[in-house]
């Protein structure tokens, strides 16, 4: 078996050495406790089953873990070069007028000023508009809602890259 950091199916993500599956799950997630957590309960039986252990991964990050996943986000409106994830994830912002983009670019700044953090939220399927509004809604937020509403968010993340990794080799 190769240790190939983006493994398709579950079968073949159960089977990975355990160098390869945290590689993968640091592709989905940059936060280590959490990875570590998932690769304790390997192997997995179905996708449920590996969702609902990143469920209950989140629900046990610190802070501090959580400021490690953050981390590895970039703030909307600006995906990571050369990474397609990144890029789909956000599509929302790519026909973004000028002025979203910019007014986007000002509050991601405002956010991160406030709460010490990239502005994090799912993007799959939102558009320019409806995250703009979401930052605008959130920026109010007392820290510690906040950080609940972006575990919540992050674990939405999760999910929609586990889903993904396992299912690559099923189409």
């Amino acid at each position: 078996m190769t240790s190939s950091t983006t493994p398709g199916g579950l079968a073949r993500f159960n089977a990975l050495e355990e160098h390869a599956a945290l590689a993968a799950l640091h592709e989905a997630c940059a936060s280590t406790a959490w990875a570590r957590r998932l690769l304790a309960h390997r192997p997995y039986a179905t996708a449920d089953d590996l969702l609902a252990a990143s469920d209950a991964a989140m629900a046990e990050l610190t802070a501090a873990d959580l400021a490690e996943a953050m981390a590895g986000h970039p703030p909307i409106g600006r995906p990571k070069p050369g990474d397609p994830t990144s890029s789909r994830e956000q599509r929302g912002m790519a026909g973004a007028s000028e002025e979203l983009k910019a007014e986007m670019l000002d509050l991601n700044l405002e956010y991160q000023e406030k709460f010490g953090h990239v502005f994090l939220i799912c993007a799959t399927g939102r558009t320019g508009e409806q995250m703009r509004d979401a930052v605008k809604e959130r920026i109010g937020n007392a820290p510690e809602q906040e950080r609940e509403i972006v575990r919540t968010e992050l674990g939405k993340i999760n999910r929609i890259r586990l889903t993904a990794l396992v299912q690559e080799e099923q189409a």
